[in-house]
């Protein structure tokens, strides 16, 4: 996933598992055999209630530098667009705005904070919403944009994450999304921990068939195909 000399801007959400990542890969530069740079990046999507001062004093404190992308998603997939389901276009949004900003402070990569539940939960909403098995891969080449994007928490639960956050008393930032915690994801979510409640060790059977099946002739990929189907 990091090489020598690569410039890892981080996706920061100022969720938990964001957070995380930033947390480790700041530490990892310290022992880690391969010379790497991280930057940090926050795109606020501009719903106008986000306070980020928590987490510009931990990037301080971490010396990674931090930069902020302000937009106006909100406004245009809440008010003008006035979504159905507006995490799609959402995504799609803050995704463009994030590798414009990180190609222009000349990043290589992109991290994103993506877990063992989330990788799950994706084949689960894919299964459920799309008729088709599908899921992301730990390392993928955007051919449009020449950024390679990474996953690096893709082999910790998100309970390990939780933890980690709890111990070192990390500032977490409440989502300003209004939708957040009725999505499709966190209905995925649900059936994926009601499955493993009633028949305990069916997450990690999961998660180790989906590995099992991924394909993965050639990571590169367009800008809209970012996924890796399964077998």
């Amino acid at each position: 996933m990091i090489e020598e000399g690569d410039k890892i801007a981080i996706g920061i959400s100022g969720g938990k598992d964001s957070l995380t990542l930033l947390y480790a890969l700041s530490y990892l530069r310290k022992f880690y055999p391969k010379k790497f740079e991280i930057i940090a990046v926050t795109v606020d999507v501009g719903f106008g209630n986000l306070n980020l001062e928590k987490i510009r004093e931990l990037c301080q404190q971490l010396k990674v530098e931090y930069h902020v992308i302000e937009t106006q998603i909100a406004q245009v997939v809440f008010d003008v667009r006035e979504e159905s389901n507006p995490c799609s276009l959402c995504a799609k949004m803050r995704k463009g705005a994030l590798n414009n900003k990180v190609k222009e402070l000349g990043c290589n990569k992109v991290a994103y904070a993506h877990h063992k539940d989330d990788l799950i939960e994706t084949m689960m909403m894919s299964f459920l919403f799309e008729g088709r098995l599908h899921t992301f891969s730990p390392v993928t080449y955007w051919d449009r944009s020449g950024l390679t994007l990474i996953r690096p928490l893709l082999y910790m639960y998100e309970g390990d994450v939780k933890g980690f956050v709890k111990e070192m008393d990390l500032p977490v930032v409440k989502s300003s999304c209004p939708v957040d915690g009725s999505t499709k994801r966190e209905y995925a979510k649900e059936i994926v921990n009601q499955l493993n409640r009633e028949h305990p060790g069916s997450k990690a059977k999961m998660y180790r068939a989906i590995m099992d099946g991924l394909v993965i002739p050639d990571l590169s990929c367009d800008e809209q195909k970012t996924d890796i189907p399964l077998a």
